[in-house]
């Protein structure tokens, strides 16, 4: 069984009720013990204060019997409480199991079990004693009073099941309330789930309607929103991407194929046939390079992270960039200018690969006998590599589209001969496996395209 909100609160509101209810039948039951000792003790006090006045200011004649018939009158007033006189002289010994009492009294203890009613039953007595001197009316004299502990106790028991049967019942009706309050506090969640379930493929536009949630949900339901963003961005990137493949491996594919069926329509010689395989070959070598382009963006999306950095002068980087590309920047009538550098710890390998992509990239999208301006710069945390060139403007929007996989600006997708549209995709992995970032602007018809490598690894 899964767990359920409300029946987790529910619990923790009779948790709660339980503590509260336990902590208050405890402090009354302190408060009603307290209460019934000193009831008990005000009576014992009250009828020996009594007996102690009899003794001190009783006349001498007969003292001894008007004590005994005014005991009997209070016992037989409150039979609850009764009294004891113990002394050398029998006229003032007064009370039934007067042994009992007065050993208790004399072995300092404050209750005795004595017989009580018929048949007997043995009921417990609080007692307390005084004493009293010999004077001209009367010898030394022990006098006791006790009064019965058992109505006490049993109000005390019977306080205690009222509040173990109060503790239960409040116990159970906050449980009950705790979780009819959760279902109705988790209305919003309720709605919230429906909503959630309505969003599919075919309606991902759909969204969590944020104002009819209360403010402890907005931020989840905003959050909420945004995943749906970022997959249904994803979701239309995949679908751009597959149509993307289709596209690029269409087009080496079906010059293989017209190519082979041509050679095979008729004899060839072999020059022939050498020139087939040779045009063959060269759209194999494409589908080679798309294909280990994809494995690589492939691997640096699983998280791959540059290794065996050194720390190497960009600008010198670069130059090397430049030499490796050095053919094609004379065909195109261009030159490089490189200002500034820095030193960064990077893997060589995959930092001059990403040069070289971006200096194609600016190859081929300026006019011939441009110059091509590779700004190095930086500060304490990265430094970063930027190519500029003169090319037609790039709306805003477009900008950040420069590093998805086989984007163009170029809607037309000419050129696609030339490149496949992953050379600003392999940039900006370089650049999260070296933990940096890219950037592109478009200003005054110059386009910047570069990126960033961490000082720090």
């Amino acid at each position: 069984m899964r767990n359920s909100i409300a029946i987790r609160l529910a619990a923790m509101f009779a948790a709660a009720a339980l503590v509260a209810f336990a902590l208050l039948g405890g402090a009354l039951h302190r408060v009603l013990s307290g209460e019934l000792a000193r009831h008990q003790q005000a009576q014992i006090d009250g009828r020996l204060e009594d007996m102690a006045y009899m003794l001190e200011h009783g006349r001498a004649v007969g003292l001894g019997e008007r004590i005994r018939d005014k005991l009997d009158t209070l016992g037989a007033a409150d039979p609850r409480t009764r009294s004891w006189l113990a002394s050398d002289d029998p006229a003032f010994r007064y009370g039934e199991d007067l042994p009992l009492v007065e050993a208790a009294i004399t072995a300092g203890r404050d209750s005795v079990e004595l017989p009580v009613g018929t048949p007997p039953r043995l009921t417990r007595m609080r007692i307390r004693g005084g004493e009293l001197a010999a004077n001209g009316a009367r010898p030394a004299v022990r006098y006791i009073a006790g009064v019965d502990a058992e109505p006490f106790g049993d109000t005390l028991r019977t306080f205690e099941t009222a509040v173990v049967l109060l503790t239960l019942a409040g116990t159970a009706l906050a449980a009950a309330l705790g979780y009819w309050i959760a279902r109705i506090g988790l209305g919003p969640v309720q709605r919230l789930s429906a909503d959630a379930q309505r969003i599919g493929p075919d309606d991902r536009a759909r969204r969590l309607q944020l104002p009819a949630l209360p403010r402890e949900l907005s931020d989840l339901g905003s959050s909420f929103n945004a995943a749906l963003d970022r997959l249904d961005a994803a979701y239309r990137q995949l679908a751009t991407f597959s149509d993307d493949v289709a596209h690029e491996l269409r087009t080496p594919l079906a010059n293989l194929i017209g190519q082979t069926q041509v050679a095979l329509a008729r004899e060839r010689n072999a020059d022939a046939l050498r020139e087939v395989l040779q045009s063959n070959l060269e759209e194999l070598e494409r589908l080679r390079a798309i294909v280990a382009d994809m494995l690589f963006l492939a691997r640096a999306e699983q998280g791959v992270r540059a290794r065996d950095l050194v720390a190497s002068s960009l600008a010198q980087e670069v130059g090397k960039t430049v030499e490796f590309l050095d053919l094609l920047l004379d065909e195109a009538g261009m030159s490089v200018q490189v200002e500034g550098d820095a030193v960064a710890p990077i893997e060589t390998s995959l930092f001059r690969r990403a040069l070289t992509n971006l200096l194609q990239n600016a190859i081929q999208h300026s006019r011939p006998g441009s110059r091509v301006v590779v700004r190095i710069g930086g500060d304490e945390r990265s430094a970063a590599v930027s190519f500029s060139n003169p090319s037609a403007p790039i709306a805003p929007e477009q900008l950040p589209r420069l590093f998805d996989r086989f984007y163009r600006v170029d809607s037309s997708r000419r050129n696609s001969g030339e490149n496949h549209g992953l050379g600003l995709s392999i940039v900006k992995a370089v650049a999260v496996m070296h933990n940096g970032t890219v950037f592109a602007r478009s200003d005054n018809g110059i386009t910047t395209v570069g990126f960033s490598v961490a000082l720090k690894a």
